[in-house]
C-alpha cells in the first residue's frame, strides 16, 4: 500500500535546445508547463499526511519561481545543460529531493517525488526520485 499527494504550479521559460533532433526548437522559443509534483509515503505520518501540503506547495513554487520567467540558456547552474522538459522534470525533482531531505517539508517519511512537467495537452515527461 502506498499513498500519494500531488501540488501543482506552473513554469514560463525561455530556452534553446542543442542537437539537430530539434529541429526549429534549435533556437531561442518559449515554453510554458503545467508543474506536477507528487509526493510518496509508504505509510501516513503521525497526523495522517503524506506531506505538509502547504510545505510541499510552498517548495515548488519557490522551486518554480527561481526558473520562471528567465532565459535558461543564460542560468549560471545550467550552462551545459540541455534544458528538455525531461531534464526540467529532473531539475526540479531534484531540489524537491534534497528540501525534503534535509527537513524542509516537515517530519513526512516520504518513498519519493514524481514530478511531471506538462508541455501541452497531449505531451508531458516525468521523472521520479526515491528517497
Amino acid at each position: 500500500m502506498s499513498f500519494s499527494l500531488t501540488v501543482r504550479d506552473h513554469l514560463m521559460i525561455a530556452h534553446s535546445l542543442k542537437g539537430d533532433v530539434f529541429g526549429p526548437a534549435q533556437q531561442l522559443h518559449g515554453a510554458t508547463y503545467l508543474v506536477d509534483a507528487t509526493f510518496r509515503a509508504e505509510a501516513l505520518d503521525d497526523d495522517g499526511v503524506v506531506v505538509d501540503i502547504g510545505r510541499a506547495g510552498d517548495a515548488l513554487r519557490e522551486i518554480v519561481g527561481a526558473l520562471t520567467y528567465r532565459n535558461l540558456d543564460d542560468e549560471p547552474d545550467l550552462q551545459g545543460v540541455n534544458t528538455t522538459t525531461e531534464r526540467l522534470c529532473q531539475i526540479i525533482g531534484d531540489r524537491l529531493a534534497d528540501r525534503a531531505r534535509t527537513g524542509a517539508l516537515g517530519t513526512a517519511r516520504l518513498s519519493g517525488i514524481i514530478v511531471t512537467l506538462h508541455e501541452s495537452h497531449v505531451a508531458w515527461a516525468s521523472y521520479e526520485v526515491p528517497l
